[in-house]
Formats: C-alpha cells, sequence, structure tokens
C-alpha cells in the first residue's frame, strides 16, 4: 500500500512539474545565433539539403563520435557479460521447436527489402529524413527478424566484429583526414560538394553515413546475437 502511494505522489509531482513548464513555456519568436547559423549557412558551406544531418556529421561530429563510442561500449560489455558458447547438439537436447511456416517465409522475403531499406536511409541521409543510426537499427531489425524466425540461428561474431571495427576505424580515419585537409575533424569538405540536392553532393557525408550506419547495424547486431545465444527454453 506504501509503495502505491509513494509511486501515485511521484506522479503527481512529475505532473506538476511538466503542467508548470507547459504553462510558462513562451516560443522563441526569432532563432537564436547559432540557429541562424546553421539555418543560412549550412547549404553552401556544407552541401546537404538535410539541415540536420549536416550538424550531426560535421558541426557536431565529436559529439557522433561520442555517441557511437558509448554504443560500442555497451555492445563490448553485453558481449563480454552475456556471451556462452552453444555446445553441439544444443538444439536437440533441448527441445527448440521449429518456427512457423508463415514466420519463416515471411522472413526470407522480409529480412532483403529490410536490409535495402537500411542502406537506403544511410545512404541518402545527406537529402532526405534519417541517416547512420537510423539506418543502422533498420539493418539490424533483419538480424532480429531472422532470430525471431530460428533463435538457434548461428551468425559470425568475426564478421560482426569485422564490420564493426573496420566501419569504425575508417569513420575516425575520414575524421583526421578532415584535420590534414580541411578545415576540422571530419570536415566534409575533403571530397566535392556537388550540386545541392543531387545523391553525390555534400561531400563527405555520404561515406561517413554509410559507416556509421554499418557500425551501428553491428553493433546492435552483436547485442541480439550475444542476447539469444544466452537463451534457454
Amino acid at each position: 500500500m506504501i509503495k502505491h502511494v509513494i509511486a501515485l505522489l511521484l506522479l503527481i509531482g512529475l505532473g506538476a512539474v511538466f503542467a508548470g513548464l507547459m504553462v510558462g513555456y513562451t516560443p522563441d519568436t526569432v532563432l537564436n545565433y547559432t540557429a541562424n547559423y546553421y539555418a543560412e549557412q549550412t547549404a553552401s558551406e556544407v552541401g546537404a539539403a538535410n539541415i540536420v544531418t549536416a550538424i550531426i556529421v560535421t558541426y557536431r561530429g565529436l559529439d557522433t563520435l561520442g555517441e557511437v563510442t558509448v554504443l560500442f561500449l555497451t555492445a563490448a560489455i553485453i558481449a563480454l557479460v552475456l556471451k556462452r558458447d552453444r555446445q553441439p547438439g544444443f538444439e536437440a537436447q533441448h527441445g527448440w521447436p521449429p518456427s512457423g511456416e508463415l514466420l519463416h517465409t515471411g522472413s526470407r522475403l522480409l529480412v532483403p527489402l529490410v536490409l535495402l531499406l537500411g542502406v537506403y536511409v544511410f545512404v541518402k541521409g545527406h537529402l532526405s529524413p534519417g541517416g547512420g543510426f537510423q539506418g543502422g537499427a533498420i539493418v539490424a531489425s533483419s538480424v532480429l527478424l531472422m532470430l525471431l524466425t530460428d533463435p538457434l540461428r548461428r551468425f559470425s561474431h568475426r564478421l560482426i566484429a569485422v564490420i564493426e571495427s573496420g566501419s569504425g576505424l575508417a569513420y575516425v580515419g575520414i575524421g583526421f583526414i578532415g584535420l590534414l585537409l580541411g578545415g576540422g575533424f571530419l570536415d566534409n569538405r575533403i571530397l566535392p560538394l556537388g550540386s545541392l540536392g543531387d545523391m553525390f553532393s555534400a561531400g563527405a557525408i555520404p561515406v561517413i553515413y554509410s559507416l556509421i550506419g554499418l557500425k551501428v547495424g553491428a553493433e546492435f547486431s552483436s547485442m541480439m546475437v550475444n542476447l539469444s545465444e544466452t537463451e534457454e527454453q
């Protein structure tokens, strides 16, 4: 009873805080100095039609590197703590049932389409909503679908590690090339900016976002694979 009362009081308190924020909220009528600079200069400086992408990949590229690093550490911790190798004959000992025909057939149809959608999202992140993190998550969802179809499916940890580490090293390498040839870390102007709105535009942003997408997809996949290998019936 006391726990329910405390939970109710906590919800009331949080509701009062958010209500106060909503009542006292007044939207800005003009952009602040930083936002105004991004809105006016991004297209000409970075060459990306998607301003959000340009900010994330170039202007605050170090923050994005930190976010990717946190995700990598999470995947590494899960692999370290939960990794368990299955012994031969595990399926027969535990009697795992095969998946239904509908799920099996549906996954064979959907997995290639999901992979294609993920690649599309992070390759065109400089032109439309999307990017490396979103595309990587979509790619990893195809791995989840395969695991739902066959919980005992074995994935190559070495292949996942090569994709994750290779894309990460290439991502950092492009960042340092930006320091040498451009104006700073992850400067996308190391490649031609092209014409605004074209597929091959925004300099190195499509390359950077593709690497981020591969890295994020591999890290999410690694977490799901390691989690699946700890399951027992």
